[in-house]
Protein backbone atom coordinates (compact mmCIF):
# COMPACT_ATOMS: atom_id res chain seq x y z
CA UNK A 1 0.00 0.00 0.00
CA UNK A 2 2.72 2.38 -0.26
CA UNK A 3 1.78 5.66 -1.50
CA UNK A 4 2.82 9.49 -1.66
CA UNK A 5 -0.69 10.55 -1.06
CA UNK A 6 -1.92 9.02 1.54
CA UNK A 7 0.48 7.85 5.22
CA UNK A 8 -2.44 5.19 6.50
CA UNK A 9 -6.25 4.37 6.36
CA UNK A 10 -8.52 2.37 8.15
CA UNK A 11 -12.01 1.65 8.28
CA UNK A 12 -14.56 1.45 11.18
CA UNK A 13 -16.80 -2.15 10.37
CA UNK A 14 -19.95 -1.07 12.41
CA UNK A 15 -20.05 3.02 11.32
CA UNK A 16 -18.52 2.12 7.58
CA UNK A 17 -16.71 5.23 8.46
CA UNK A 18 -13.06 5.04 6.41
CA UNK A 19 -10.69 7.38 7.74
CA UNK A 20 -7.93 8.02 5.49
CA UNK A 21 -4.35 9.85 6.85
CA UNK A 22 -2.84 11.86 4.27
CA UNK A 23 0.94 12.33 3.76
CA UNK A 24 0.39 16.12 5.05
CA UNK A 25 -0.62 14.96 8.26
CA UNK A 26 -4.39 16.06 7.20
CA UNK A 27 -7.23 13.44 8.30
CA UNK A 28 -10.30 13.14 6.58
CA UNK A 29 -12.87 10.58 7.76
CA UNK A 30 -15.73 9.46 4.79
CA UNK A 31 -19.20 8.38 5.88
CA UNK A 32 -21.13 5.33 4.45
CA UNK A 33 -18.53 4.02 2.55
CA UNK A 34 -19.37 0.23 1.74
CA UNK A 35 -16.89 -2.65 3.31
CA UNK A 36 -16.15 -3.57 -0.58
CA UNK A 37 -14.69 -0.21 -1.28
CA UNK A 38 -12.91 -0.16 1.75
CA UNK A 39 -11.37 -3.74 0.86
CA UNK A 40 -10.85 -2.46 -3.00
CA UNK A 41 -8.81 0.08 -1.74
CA UNK A 42 -6.72 -1.88 0.34
CA UNK A 43 -5.92 -4.38 -2.62
CA UNK A 44 -5.59 -1.31 -5.12
CA UNK A 45 -1.70 -1.24 -6.82
CA UNK A 46 -1.98 2.47 -6.20
CA UNK A 47 -4.28 3.91 -3.33
CA UNK A 48 -3.99 7.22 -4.31
CA UNK A 49 -5.55 6.64 -7.88
CA UNK A 50 -8.10 4.26 -6.40
CA UNK A 51 -9.12 7.22 -3.60
CA UNK A 52 -9.30 9.77 -6.46
CA UNK A 53 -11.41 7.88 -8.60
CA UNK A 54 -13.85 6.35 -6.31
CA UNK A 55 -14.15 7.85 -2.63
CA UNK A 56 -12.84 11.81 -3.20
CA UNK A 57 -15.78 13.76 -4.35
CA UNK A 58 -18.07 10.58 -3.62
CA UNK A 59 -18.86 10.34 0.09
CA UNK A 60 -19.38 13.11 2.98
CA UNK A 61 -16.23 13.46 4.66
CA UNK A 62 -15.45 15.64 7.91
CA UNK A 63 -12.07 17.21 7.65
CA UNK A 64 -9.47 17.01 10.54
CA UNK A 65 -6.49 19.02 10.71
CA UNK A 66 -3.22 17.91 12.87
CA UNK A 67 -2.86 19.59 16.32
CA UNK A 68 0.50 21.26 16.82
Amino acid sequence: MPSSVIRTFFYDFDSQRLTVIFQSGRRYVYDAVPEIVYRELAAAPSTGAYFNENIRDNYQFRRFDQAG
